[in-house]
């Protein structure tokens, strides 16, 4: 099997610098030493892997087997994408508050598409997400709160009633 360490020593650097780090912070990050990615961002050709190469994908975000994916002629995956939430945000029509909190908001808890109490199809996505250093009672207490308005939600009145709708027609 041929192994691109060129291909491999780009994707990480080009993942280092997105991230804003020097190959120090990516060192200290991965707890390995400086010129273990000096090395790896060299595109030296080497017979075997190096075992500090998990360490480096989790210090870039990365899932584990990106490094040999990517060695392989493949893509690395990130850790964000394999939640589902790793979406090029810059790139939407989304309004540059949504977007920023996406960016930066915490741990996700959970999504919903709700329809408005209107004609036509109108709805509403809510993302809610918990604080980045949630606890999982954190989370759980925040899951809860989200139950509770989410139902709210779903029964909204429409505009021309004042009784709220049945949840079963949301």
């Amino acid at each position: 099997m041929t192994r691109d360490w060129e291909r491999l020593a780009r994707a990480i650097e080009e993942a280092r610098d997105a991230k804003g780090m020097t190959q120090v912070a990516l060192a200290e990050a991965a707890d390995v030493s400086e010129s273990t990615v000096q090395n790896l961002e060299s595109g030296t050709t080497r017979k075997r892997t190096p075992s500090t190469l998990p360490k480096i994908e989790a210090a870039l975000g990365w899932t584990p087997g990106s490094g040999l994916a990517v060695l392989a002629g493949g893509d690395p995956t990130t850790e964000a994408a394999s939640r589902g939430e790793d979406r090029d945000l810059d790139r939407t029509d989304l309004p540059l508050r949504i977007v920023d909190e996406l960016k930066n908001g915490g741990r996700l808890v959970d999504t919903a598409v709700i329809k408005l109490p209107t004609k036509g199809d109108v709805r509403m996505t809510v993302v809610v997400r918990g604080a980045p250093d949630a606890s999982p009672e954190d989370i759980q207490q925040a899951l809860e709160a989200w139950r509770r308005a989410e139902r709210k939600l779903q029964n909204l009145p429409d505009d021309d009633d004042s009784e709220p709708r049945a949840a079963n027609e949301a």
